[in-house]
């Protein structure tokens, strides 16, 4: 899809489609204005429109796009991350609308162009561009690759912005460009996690990760199992045992040449690409079911580094995916089991399900080598979590030394701009006694209380530098749809990451 800026009346636009956002009060003026631009049939139903957040209203009008579609964006609010995400989901709306309509060519109206204080709250073009952009991508997507049904809608090719002045015009195109970018990297993501297990191996992720790598010009390395083998990860290889096919590690790596941080920060991506639960093995229905999903951290530092590379992010950073699925073969490791990690530490195994922790493990170990400035691990690593937050926010996890409140605050401020949530929990030292082993150094699970964080202090055990740990396992992966995040995979953590690096970026050097 391409981005264009137009500075011809609203009336003009040569679209299939044009949306105006519109909040729930608007003045006298507002509509005067929006008549001028549209017409007498415009106004009428924008009377007769609420406008709340979400909603959305067709309306066949004289201008030469045909059809307006009015988009909610609810009430004034003053805070600008809650005007942002407001304009993605109005956005999202407006991507559904132009779907049904089987529009190919979109225009959107910014919601400055009336110039009420009500419909544009003191907010730059950029931002609000960026947002819709951002939405209306993200409300697009549809996963398709498995339909063979012929009669599939048509794509929408161009999104055009209008600006009343040109003095605008290069923010704007730059602020949609940059939602695009992110969106896509989102929409990749949600691709990699909605993929069927049969197309989704280790090998077959692995081959997924270089020739995006390729494209987007971030370098990646593929270990084999024999160099796998050679590093010692025995929490891979464990896990690996019941599997048919072989185990990947990929090293993901995005080094501009002016990156501000003399150390990198490394982001570990949990990527079980398929998890029966092994021979401690899952329920089906609600359970198993999903498990395609539970490769959806690696797939958010996939649609990271896509991201990266597409906006030049001047930070260098290193991505480590360990990847195997996780199933109950002749040769599976089994409860009792004690297995040697990558940095040493003896592990009792009293649940084969509990399987991404000793993936982690190794990652989180080797990490080490690159002495990195932060390291910052995702996974979809416990049903705990979605028991505590649901598909709201992810829980986000630290130990709790120098730093680490700058660390939670900086990523929890993230997750507001980028609309992708993240909430913190403790790490006291007392929940890590679940933990102890009377036959190794440490068991690969506790007891029933605090999985999520205990799972944590499970992780804190490998780690000896900056660190933070997200558990996504609620909002990775939906069952029904919530406005811009679709049924399935949702991408979670690309654009939370992003927000947070730049800013990152901009605090080192």
């Amino acid at each position: 899809m391409t981005v264009t800026v137009a500075t011809d009346s609203p009336a003009e636009l040569s679209a299939d489609l044009l949306l105006v956002p519109l909040p729930s009060e608007r003045s006298d003026e507002v509509l005067s204005e929006l008549e001028s631009h549209l017409g007498q049939a415009a106004r009428r139903a924008a009377d007769d429109f609420d406008g709340k957040a979400g909603e959305s209203l067709r309306v066949y009008a004289d201008v030469a796009a045909g059809r307006v579609v009015f988009i909610g964006t609810g009430d004034a609010v003053a805070d600008e991350d809650e005007v942002t995400e407001t304009l993605r989901q109005a956005a999202a709306a407006g991507a559904a609308e132009a779907q049904s309509l089987k529009a190919e060519r979109v225009a959107v109206l910014l919601p400055h162009v009336f110039g009420d204080a009500k419909a544009a709250p003191a907010f730059s073009e950029f931002r609000a561009a960026q947002a819709m952009a951002e939405g209306f991508t993200l409300g697009s997507y549809r996963f398709t690759q498995y339909k063979t049904d012929d009669e599939k809608a048509p794509s929408i090719s161009n999104l055009t912005f209008h600006v009343s002045s040109t003095d605008d015009a290069d923010s704007v195109q730059q602020g949609a460009t940059r939602g695009v970018h992110l969106a896509d990297a989102t929409c990749f993501a949600r691709d990699l996690v909605n993929l069927s297990p049969n197309d989704k191996t280790a090998p077959l992720f692995a081959d997924r990760i270089a020739a995006s790598g390729e494209e987007h010009g971030y370098s990646v390395e593929i270990w084999d199992l024999e160099r796998i083998q050679k590093e010692g990860f025995g929490g891979l290889l464990a896990v690996n045992l019941g599997s048919i096919e072989p185990p990947t590690f990929s090293v993901l790596e995005h080094k501009p040449d002016d990156a501000t941080n003399e150390k990198p920060v490394v982001l570990v991506g949990k990527g079980v690409v398929f998890d029966t639960g092994g021979l401690s093995l899952k329920d089906t229905k609600g359970s198993m079911d999903l498990m395609k999903s539970d490769m959806a951290g690696a797939a958010a530092v996939v649609g990271a580094f896509e991201a990266l590379a597409d906006l030049d992010v001047q930070l260098h950073v290193i991505g480590l995916i360990p990847a195997t699925d996780n199933r109950p073969g002749e040769n599976a490791y089994v409860p009792g089991d004690v297995i040697t990690m990558h940095s040493g530490t003896s592990v009792e195994v009293l649940n084969t399900d509990a399987e991404g922790r000793l993936l982690l493990a190794d990652g989180l170990s080797y990490a080490k080598r690159f002495d990195p400035e932060l390291v910052i691990d995702l996974a979809t690593l416990t049903g705990a979590q979605v028991v505590a937050l649901g598909g709201e926010a992810a829980a986000v996890m630290t130990s709790e030394t120098d730093g680490s409140a700058e660390h939670l605050y900086a990523i929890q401020r993230a997750g507001e701009r980028s609309g992708e949530r993240v909430h913190p929990l403790p790490m006291y030292a007392s929940y890590k006694k679940q933990l102890e082993s009377s036959v190794a150094d440490i068991k690969n699970v506790g007891g029933r209380e605090a999985g999520c964080i205990t799972a944590g202090k499970f992780l804190e055990h490998f780690v000896d530098y900056p660190w933070m740990h997200i558990d996504l396992a609620g909002p990775a992966f939906l069952s029904s749809a919530k406005s811009y995040r679709p049924v399935g995979g949702t991408g979670f953590g690309v654009r939370l990451l992003l927000s947070y690096l730049e800013q990152y970026a901009t605090t080192r050097g």
